[in-house]
């Protein structure tokens, strides 16, 4: 059965639970803190703890698949617990792939994450827009028909980033504001929230020539380890705060493997980023 929008669950997710998403980056020097091995076995516990910590507290929960990728079939097999089992915590599950390409093969990718019976199947997925937007199509239609969402590249924290991103077109607008304008058309009408977001560096400062009123949410990475906090994102996303979606990655897991001191920085996390949505 088709699920409810992926922005209508991710509204209520984030009333609920609070508007924070945790990373779940098993990359070597973080397991080496958690005192873990950089094999299969480590790989595992890590995910298996930081499910079991915060996938029943956090709305949001955002697996990096190169991470697992790297182990092969036995660490894509890890990730694939691991969704299903946070999706079942009633955690939501954004699968942080950045997938991009065109045609049947981007096709065959938004069908890896995208399709109700995978074994990938997650509430929504990072892609990148940089062949043209238009080569999203396989992905944005078959969200709409399972009730998954899309997490667009505009303007990403990578410094590296605006060398495309700021670019000017030949009608005066950026490339980053015409992908926004792009998921704005997506989401026209959408209540209470649009199922296409955009992913928006917390780290990017005054954002403030770029309408980011998208009718979608705003994954934001850079919380924490990144140098941005909680309380500069009215300055950062102005009337859409709202609908930001702030990611912490390090900031918690670093607190790991004690499972109480994991959901205790999520917690701290959450209620910091709600007090600073209050004040905007």
């Amino acid at each position: 059965m088709t699920l409810e929008p992926f922005g209508t669950r991710l509204r209520r997710a984030m009333d609920e639970r609070g508007p924070l998403c945790v990373g779940i980056d098993p990359h070597a020097s973080l397991l080496a803190e958690w005192g873990l091995d950089d094999d299969v076995a480590g790989l595992e516990r890590f995910s298996r703890t930081v499910v079991e910590a915060m996938a029943d507290q956090v709305a949001v929960l955002k697996p990096q698949s190169a991470f697992f990728e790297r182990f092969g079939s036995r660490g894509v097999a890890v990730l694939e617990k691991s969704v299903e089992e946070a999706r079942a915590a009633g955690a939501l599950v954004v699968m942080d792939a950045k997938r991009g390409d065109i045609g049947s093969t981007m096709a065959a990718y938004a069908e890896s994450f995208l399709r109700e019976d995978a074994p990938l199947f997650s509430d929504a997925l990072t892609v990148s827009p940089y062949l043209g937007y238009g080569s999203l199509s396989p992905a944005i239609a078959l969200a709409r028909e399972s009730g998954a969402g899309l997490f667009v590249l505009a303007l990403t924290s990578n410094p590296e980033g605006g060398e495309v991103q700021h670019a000017v077109r030949a009608d005066g607008r950026s490339v980053g504001a015409t992908m926004l304008a792009h998921l704005a058309a997506e989401n026209t009408g959408e209540e209470p929230l649009g199922s296409f977001g955009a992913v928006v560096g917390a780290t990017l400062g005054d954002l403030s020539s770029y309408d980011l009123d998208i009718n979608g949410p705003l994954l934001a990475p850079g919380i924490g380890a990144q140098g941005a906090t909680p309380a500069d994102l009215p300055a950062v996303f102005g009337a859409a705060v709202r609908n930001v979606v702030p990611n912490v990655s390090r900031g918690v897991l670093r607190h790991g493997p004690d499972t109480g001191a994991l959901r205790a920085a999520a917690d701290r996390f959450a209620e910091e980023i709600r007090a600073a949505v209050a004040s905007a």
